[in-house]
C-alpha cells in the first residue's frame, strides 16, 4: 500500500526489513549495522520519552546535527509522537539558531554534541519556548533540563512500562497526509530565512513519484545501499537520501564527513548516491589531473577510452549497451579505464542523483561516457523537493529531465517555471504575505527559475529569475551556464560572474590550487607563495587562453572580458556559500568589492 505519511513509510520499511540492516555507521574502523527492528525500538523509546516530557500533539522539536543515525532516530521519534521537527544546519552561528528556534516556536531540541550544545547555551535564555535539550552523542552535563539521548530513551522505556503503548500508537497512527511533518528553513541568501511548511503528504508523495520515475512502480530491493553525506537539514538528502531509500528497501550508511566520502564510497560500496554538483566537479578535476600527469601511453589510452565512451553515449543515455565493433572497443575501454573509475565509487553504483544546483553539461557528458550515470533533477525546498528528474530510459545532459508523475509544469510569459502538484508546500510559517507572493490560490507555485521545455518535455533551466545579470547596455545574461563552463576548466575550482549594470561581463575565479601548482612545476614557473603564483604572467596567460575557449561559444555580450584570480576558496565559514553550497552573490560582491572595482576601473 502506498504510504500517505512518513510514519507509515517507516513502519512499512520495518515490516519488510525486520532484522535486515536499515542504517550503518562507522565506529572503531568499520561499519556497523542497525537492524530495522532495533531502529523501531529506539524510535519508540525516543517518541515515548518526548511524550513523557510533555511534548504536545503538533508541537515543534528542533534537530541540530550533522548526519548520523541518531538524526534519523530523533526525526522518526518526533514525528511518530505526533509532532513536527525543525531542521537546523550544524554550521549556523548561535544568533542564526536563535532566530530559527524562536520563529518555529520549538520547545525541545536535539543537538549532536557538546560543540553544538555550547552554541545553544549561549542563546537559550533568549529562546523563551525552549524547555529541553538532548545531546545525541551522550555527553553528560549538569545543566538543568538537559539530558543525553540514552537518558531520554530510558525515560521513554519507563513511560511505556507505566502507561503502556496506547498514547504513542494513537499519535503515530493518527497522522494524516495534510499534517505538518517539518519546518525547513530556506538558506536565506537575502534576509532572514523562511520556514517552509512541508506536510507528511508532501514528502510521502514525492518519494513515491520520484521512485516511480527513476526505478519504476513499487520498486523494492532489500540490497540497495546509499551513502549519506549531504546535510539531512536540507530537503534533497531528507527525501532522496533518506525517506526514499527506506521506501525502496535500502540501507543508509553515513559518511564520516565530506572529506572522507571517497574512502567511505570504497568501504560501503553504495548502489545509489545523492549529491550536489560540487562532488562531481571535484571528481572530474581529480580524474583529469591524474590522466594528464600520467605517462604518454597512459594519457593516450585514457583519452582514447573517453572518445569511445563519447561515441557510445547516445546508446548509454538510453540505458543500452553498444554492440558490434563499437561494443568491442567499449569493452576494452571499460577494462582499461572505466572499470578503474567505477572502483573508486565502490564498484556497484547504479547511478548518481544530482540536485541542489546546476550540473555542468560537460561534466555530465564525461561521466556518462565512463558509464557512471548521473540523473540530474530539479526542485526546491518548497516542492519537497523534486519537480523533474532525468530517467534511465533517456538521460539528457544539460537538462533536468521530465516532470515526475502527478506534477504539472508550465512556463510563464516571462520564462519563469511554475509547477503544481501534491509535493508543493503548505506555505511559509507565519508568513502569509510571502506565501501569497509565490503560491497562487489554485496551487501553482512560482519557482523563481527561468527555463523552457524541449521537444521531449525535458526541462532546461537557464537561470534564477533574480540572478539574471542585466548589463548597462540592457542585455540579459544568465550566469549559471557560463559559470558551469568555467568550472569545467581543469584549473578552475569556483567561478562567479560579475556584470550587473556594468558595461561588460567579468569573472571572479578561484583556481584549483593543486592542479595549478602541478602545472607551474611542469612549466618551470617559480614562486614562493600563492599570491605570487597568481600574479605570474604565464599563469594569467594560461587562464586567459582557457577563458577565451569558453568565450568562443558565447554571444559577444555574454563573453568574459576580464577576470581576477582569488587567493582563497569561497566557503560556508566566509559566508559566501549557503549550507547547500550555493553562492551568496550579494556577500561575494561585498567581500570582493575592491577586486571588482579594479576590473571596471578603466
Amino acid at each position: 500500500m502506498k504510504p500517505q505519511t512518513i510514519c507509515e513509510l517507516f513502519f512499512q520499511a520495518v515490516e519488510k526489513k525486520q532484522n535486515g540492516a536499515l542504517f550503518m555507521y562507522k565506529e572503531g574502523g568499520s561499519y556497523k549495522p542497525i537492524s530495522a527492528l532495533d531502529m523501531k525500538e529506539r524510535v519508540e523509546k525516543i517518541g515515548n520519552g518526548l511524550i513523557s516530557l510533555g511534548l504536545e500533539f503538533d508541537g515543534k522539536v528542533g534537530i541540530l546535527s550533522h548526519n548520523r543515525w541518531e538524526w534519523a532516530a530523533a526525526d522518526l521519534g518526533t514525528i511518530t509522537a505526533g509532532a513536527a521537527d525543525v531542521t537546523v544546519y550544524p554550521t549556523l552561528l548561535p544568533e542564526q539558531i536563535e532566530y530559527i528556534l524562536n520563529d518555529s516556536e520549538a520547545t525541545m531540541l536535539f543537538v549532536e554534541n557538546l560543540t553544538q550544545y555550547e552554541k545553544v547555551k549561549e542563546i537559550w535564555k533568549n529562546c523563551k519556548r525552549l524547555k529541553y535539550v538532548f545531546i545525541m552523542d551522550n555527553t553528560k552535563t549538569d545543566e538543568e533540563n538537559t539530558m543525553t539521548l540514552d537518558e531520554l530513551m530510558a525515560k521513554g522505556e519507563a513511560y511505556l512500562e507505566k502507561n503502556g503503548p496506547d498514547e504513542y500508537k494513537k499519535r503515530a497512527g493518527s497522522r494524516k497526509a495534510d499534517d505538518l511533518l517539518t519546518l525547513i528553513y530556506t538558506s536565506g541568501t537575502t534576509g532572514n530565512p523562511k520556514g517552509v511548511m512541508l506536510t507528511h503528504g508532501n514528502l510521502a508523495s514525492n518519494c513515491y513519484a520520484a521512485g516511480k520515475s527513476v526505478l519504476g512502480e513499487d520498486y523494492y530491493d532489500g540490497n540497495e545501499i546509499a551513502l549519506s553525506f549531504l546535510p539531512l537539514s536540507h530537503v534533497l538528502e531528507r527525501m532522496a537520501g533518506y525517506y526514499l531509500i527506506l521506501q525502496l528497501g535500502g540501507c543508509i550508511a553515513y559518511a564520516e564527513s565530506i572529506e572522507t566520502v571517497p574512502q567511505n564510497m570504497v568501504e560501503v560500496k553504495p548502489t545509489l548516491m545523492v549529491s550536489v554538483p560540487r562532488l562531481y566537479e571535484k571528481m572530474y578535476a581529480r580524474i583529469m589531473d591524474m590522466a594528464l600527469s600520467g605517462s604518454g601511453l597512459k594519457k593516450k589510452i585514457f583519452f582514447w577510452a573517453i572518445s569511445v565512451g563519447q561515441a557510445a553515449s547516445p546508446i548509454l543515455a538510453r540505458n543500452g549497451r553498444p554492440t558490434g565493433f563499437l561494443g568491442i572497443k567499449y569493452k576494452i575501454a571499460h577494462k582499461l579505464v572505466f572499470s578503474k573509475l567505477q572502483e573508486k565509487t565502490g564498484g556497484r553504483l547504479k547511478f548518481f542523483i544530482s540536485g541542489g544546483a546546476p550540473l555542468g553539461k560537460e561534466i555530465a557528458e564525461f561521466f556518462l561516457a565512463a558509464d557512471l550515470k548521473i540523473l540530474e533533477g530539479y526542485g526546491l525546498t518548497e516542492t519537497s523537493p523534486v519537480i523533474t528528474v532525468n530517467v534511465l530510459e533517456l538521460i539528457k545532459p544539460g537538462t533536468v529531465g521530465p516532470a515526475i508523475p502527478n506534477e504539472e509544469i508550465k512556463i510563464a510569459e516571462d520564462g519563469e517555471i511554475l509547477c503544481k502538484g501534491p509535493n508543493v508546500m503548505r506555505g511559509y510559517y507565519n508568513r502569509e504575505a510571502e506565501t501569497k507572493e509565490v503560491l497562487e490560490p489554485d496551487g501553482w507555485f512560482h519557482t523563481g527559475d527561468i527555463g523552457h521545455l524541449d521537444q521531449d518535455n525535458y526541462l532546461v533551466i537557464t537561470d534564477r529569475k533574480k540572478e539574471l545579470i542585466v548589463t548597462s547596455g540592457g542585455k540579459n545574461v544568465a550566469p549559471a551556464p557560463i559559470e558551469n563552463s568555467l568550472k569545467a576548466i581543469k584549473y578552475v575550482s569556483q567561478a562567479v560572474l560579475i556584470g550587473d549594470k556594468k558595461k561588460f561581463i567579468s569573472a571572479l575565479i578561484v583556481p584549483d590550487f593543486e592542479a595549478l601548482e602541478k602545472w607551474a612545476d611542469r612549466n618551470g614557473v617559480a614562486y614562493s607563495s600563492i599570491p605570487e603564483l597568481l600574479k605570474n604572467e604565464k599563469v594569467l596567460e594560461l587562464y586567459n587562453r582557457k577563458i577565451e575557449n569558453v568565450n568562443k561559444d558565447l554571444a559577444r555580450y555574454e563573453q568574459v572580458k576580464k577576470f581576477t584570480l582569488l587567493e582563497e576558496e569561497m566557503t560556508l565559514e566566509t559566508g559566501e556559500l549557503t549550507p547547500t553550497l550555493k553562492v551568496k552573490r550579494r556577500i561575494v560582491n561585498e567581500r570582493h568589492k575592491e577586486a571588482i572595482d579594479r576590473l571596471y576601473a578603466e
